[in-house]
């Protein structure tokens, strides 16, 4: 059976009302049919009516799992909402498919992080489609719930099931993000939802990045510490790099420079999409080494990266492209982009979800920029930054 979804945007100052009029337009789309996943997304502007957003669209949307969360920006439709309040809602009927909702907290103890909430049983991983998971940047740690995935999900060389969605954004405190699940409003942890059934969810993560200097071998190297490089100590390498580029691609160094960890080692060459991006955080010019934002073993295979917006647009064109090729009925789209995008790093406003639409056809759309972007890449589930991750439903 085919997945029939429809979404709706709103820029309604009063809560109650934006609500109403996605409820409405998402009626409109499914034409009675009961939705199996709603999601939500809303500006954190709305305040302390965000508690009661869940049991409004709970009680509106006439059933089916409800998901979502507070944001920075709000996306709908094919328009980027990047201030004042806006709230989206994309619903989808999914035959054959079974919800799984689910709350994650977590708490440090003496003995270490107790992490309470995730299923303790994911079941065949023929069964699991996709894991949906929004986290609070504030109170959650998303590995220990990518852990749990890979470990009841992963059969042999082959990958667990992937889990897509975002950290919440637009809090500037512990406790002002709001995760919504049904008809709830929770401040702390992490939510999600487990999609069971045939394949209907796969994923586009652009990582917008491109490759600078050689491929090189981590020759040393302690936690996110690299101090060597191809037998060299890494901030020379660096330096060497640099000192090797044309004058418009150091000023993108200047502006923020990349680690490309290669996610398979058995290749010859490694380009942009073989990588797991990495920021460099910081170097360290007495110990000769460079900082990043992931951990690195020696061996591993890497490459400095540059981000600029031509090279972010390319790379979503590209993956896109592929994606649409390979499975030519997407039905809907969920977008987590990181909220460094936008009309910061892009010209033109709207950028990330015109795209997708141009791509993958005039679909209903729905997401928010996050402080942190959730999807796979080479088959590992990872927090992403400055990326455009991407659920296509079909």
């Amino acid at each position: 059976m085919t997945m029939v979804c429809a979404a709706g945007l709103s820029t309604r100052s009063q809560l109650r009302d934006a609500a109403s009029e996605c409820i409405e337009a998402v009626a409109k789309g499914l034409d009675g049919q009961a939705p199996s996943l709603v999601f939500a997304f809303a500006s954190g502007t709305y305040g302390e009516t965000l508690d009661e957003l869940p049991g409004w669209l709970a009680e509106e949307a006439g059933g089916g799992v409800l998901l979502g969360c507070t944001g920075e920006m709000i996306a709908g439709g094919n328009r980027e909402i990047e201030s004042g309040p806006a709230l989206s809602v994309l619903a989808a009927v999914m035959p054959e498919s079974a919800i799984e909702p689910f709350r994650v907290t977590f708490e440090r103890t003496a003995d270490g992080l107790l992490t309470s909430g995730i299923p303790e049983n994911l079941g065949d991983p023929d069964d699991v489609d996709t894991v949906f998971l929004l986290a609070d940047p504030f109170s959650s740690i998303p590995q220990s719930i990518f852990d749990r995935v890979a470990e009841q999900t992963a059969v042999g060389e082959a990958p667990g099931a992937g889990v897509l969605g975002g950290m919440a954004s637009g809090g500037r405190a512990p406790g002002e993000n709001r995760l919504f699940l049904n008809a709830d409003a929770h401040r702390f942890g992490a939510v999600g939802a487990v999609a069971r059934g045939p394949k209907r969810v796969r994923a586009v993560v652009s990582q917008g990045c491109r490759p600078i200097g050689e491929t090189l071998v981590v020759t040393e190297a302690e936690a996110n510490v690299v101090r060597g490089l191809g037998g060299r100590p890494a901030l020379a390498v660096l330096q060497e790099t640099v000192s090797r580029l044309d004058e418009s691609d150091r000023q993108l160094v200047s502006h923020g420079l990349h680690l490309g960890v290669a996610m398979s080692e058995y290749g010859e060459n490694f380009e942009r999409g073989d990588f797991l991006i990495a920021n460099v955080m910081q170097v360290d010019p007495e110990a000769g080494a460079v900082v990043i934002g992931n951990e690195v073993r020696v061996g591993q295979t890497v490459r400095f990266q540059v981000r600029d917006a031509e090279t972010a647009d390319e790379d979503l064109v590209e993956l896109l492209e592929a994606h649409r090729q390979q499975s030519p009925a997407t039905q809907a789209a969920l977008l987590f982009s990181c909220n460094g995008r936008g009309t910061r790093l892009f010209e033109q406003p709207d950028h990330d979800a015109s795209t997708i639409r141009r791509e993958l056809g005039d679909i209903p759309l729905a997401g928010f920029f996050a402080q942190g972007e959730i999807g796979p890449v080479g088959g590992t589930n990872f927090v992403h930054g400055f990326t455009a991750s991407v659920a296509c439903l079909g």
